[in-house]
């Protein structure tokens, strides 16, 4: 069994260090563990201290790709490597390397396919009450995308199975936290969550210079893969409100149309009649969606045997 540890790094020549000497050597159920660097463009001497440490592979960006693109470049990296499992952590040294063995458990018992690590985010002394507001709240919202239940969908510090990698594709350049829950719930894979104490903070994120930025790009993640494997649910949604709001000028009309006090107020029914092309695009958009989401699954199958092909060792 072969387990691979990626850790995407952008300048972390300081904190590095720490990380790679936290890793354990040996963890029970694990044959072999390779740690792997994803150089995300450094220009420090990130890859120096790692070599320094025993690092042997390294994935190397020219300039910044971004988290999501140097987490999937990681992946394929570790697929030809052989891994059996890959555990994602971060080189800032927040994550506690020594909970690796927890973090593998479930997937080596066969009762995971993906186990991410609970920040307990209420204890986090330096997480502000705003911040841990929506650490909650995307959580929430995450798993009602995805119907699972996890504390912390936007913990880093993963563990996947071979063949969970396998199935996921990563499309989204910003994160690939949200996007990889929600597709994995809805391809029905086994999700766990395993309680960590994090380590003291060595530095701020630079994944966004605010959190109102996180806000609004993991927004739109989580809702790109909503539609993505829900087209139906919110197209449905949409065409129903645009009938109810379109019915009720015609309801007005009516109304007006019967009161001989009144005159002929065509406005109510052009707004009604707008509102109704609306709602049958929508449910036009329903049939659509649905179909190109059926074309998607046949080619996400294709290319999952693709990758199976591959990376088989």
């Amino acid at each position: 069994m072969k387990l691979v540890i990626q850790i995407p790094c952008l300048n972390e020549e300081a904190t590095l260090p720490l990380v790679l000497k936290s890793i354990p050597k040996k963890i029970t159920g694990i044959d072999e563990v390779v740690v792997l660097i994803i150089n995300d463009g450094s220009s420090d001497k990130t890859v120096e201290v790692a070599k320094q440490h025993g690092v042997r592979e390294f994935v190397h960006h020219a300039h910044p790709m971004g988290l999501a693109h140097s987490f999937q470049d990681g992946i394929h990296r570790a697929l030809e490597l052989g891994a059996d499992i890959v555990v994602n952590t971060d080189g800032d040294n927040q994550y506690p390397q020594a909970e690796i063995g927890r973090l593998v458990a479930p997937i080596l018992k066969g009762k995971a396919d993906i186990v991410i690590a609970d920040r307990q985010t209420d204890n986090i002394s330096h997480f502000s009450p705003f911040k841990k507001l929506l650490q909650k709240t995307g959580s929430s919202v995450v798993n009602w995308a995805a119907g699972t239940n996890l504390p912390d969908a936007a913990s880093g510090f993963r563990a996947y199975s071979k063949s969970s990698l396998l199935k996921l594709n990563i499309i989204t350049r910003f994160s690939y936290a949200m996007e990889t829950i929600i597709q994995a719930g809805n391809k029905n894979m086994a999700i766990v969550s395993v309680p960590i104490v994090t380590n003291e903070k060595t530095r701020e994120s630079r994944l966004f210079k605010s959190s109102w930025e996180h806000v609004r790009k993991s927004a739109l993640a989580i809702i790109r893969a909503y539609v993505m494997y829900k087209p139906y649910a919110v197209f449905s949604a949409l065409g129903v409100f645009f009938l109810v709001l379109g019915a009720i000028p015609f309801i007005r009309y009516l109304i007006l149309y019967l009161d001989t006090n009144h005159g002929g107020h065509l406005q109510s029914l052009i707004l009604g009649t707008v509102m109704l092309i609306g709602a049958f695009l929508c449910f036009v958009l329903v049939i659509l969606s649905d179909l190109i989401r059926t074309n998607r699954i046949l080619q996400e199958d294709t290319l999952e045997h693709i990758k199976t092909i591959r990376f088989k060792k």
